[in-house]
């Protein structure tokens, strides 16, 4: 029994190592939709592979997953002084681990959904009061300007963005909402196909996300 467990837990490491690196080369994808978004806000889905965790092996391998994308991203090529990464994983730990606790409580299409949409409203929630609070003037301080440089950026898109303020409810939150629905809209996608190939073949009665 001990052995077995053993074995088990080296699975789940090594799957959670290969999905870890694989957000790491979807992380130098990025998509700019500078006619939505100022310029510094660009969309990737190197959060695929840790809902694809979280979904199948659990809450806290999906944050794992997350966390050494992150870590691997900071040491290896970081550009922002690892305010990006932390910035990328203190956001994104709450679309991961809500979506992931809810579809785990409810394997079916519903309880995906249902994670997905309540994990991306929280995330995009959270992303605004961090970005306000801690992330953007972090970044202002690393490159020597203030926030309203930042505003100045998002004000030549979007007339609405006046103020610091501003900035968070019509150009940080709604991203993160668009980021949220096109991440879930692909991880639901990919994942009835994919996640065989997380879990071994004994466990594919666990995957019921066709289910209502």
């Amino acid at each position: 029994m001990e052995r077995s467990n053993q074995k088990l837990e080296l699975s789940v490491l090594i799957k959670v190592s290969m999905l870890a690196v694989i957000s790491l080369l979807l992380m130098q994808i990025e998509l700019s939709l500078s006619f939505l978004f100022p310029e510094f806000l660009k969309i990737d889905l190197s959060d695929i592979p840790a809902l694809f965790g979280g979904f199948a092996l659990g809450p806290i391998a999906g944050v794992l997953i997350l966390l050494l994308k992150n870590l691997l991203h900071g040491i290896l090529m970081t550009k922002t002084a690892f305010i990006g990464e932390v910035a990328n994983f203190s956001v994104g730990v709450f679309l991961i681990y809500i979506s992931s606790h809810i579809y785990i409580k409810n394997r079916s299409k519903k309880g995906a959904i249902l994670g997905l949409l309540t994990g991306t409203i929280v995330m995009a929630l959270v992303a605004g009061i961090m970005n306000y609070y801690i992330f953007m003037p972090a970044y202002a301080n690393l490159y020597g300007v203030s926030v309203d440089s930042f505003v100045k950026m998002a004000s030549k898109v979007n007339g609405n963005v006046n103020s610091f303020k501003s900035l968070i409810y019509w150009s940080i939150i709604p991203f993160n909402l668009l980021k949220g629905f096109i991440v879930s809209l692909v991880s639901m996608g990919l994942y009835k196909s994919l996640a065989p190939v997380i879990l071994n073949n004994k466990h594919k009665n666990k995957l019921n996300i066709d289910n209502k």
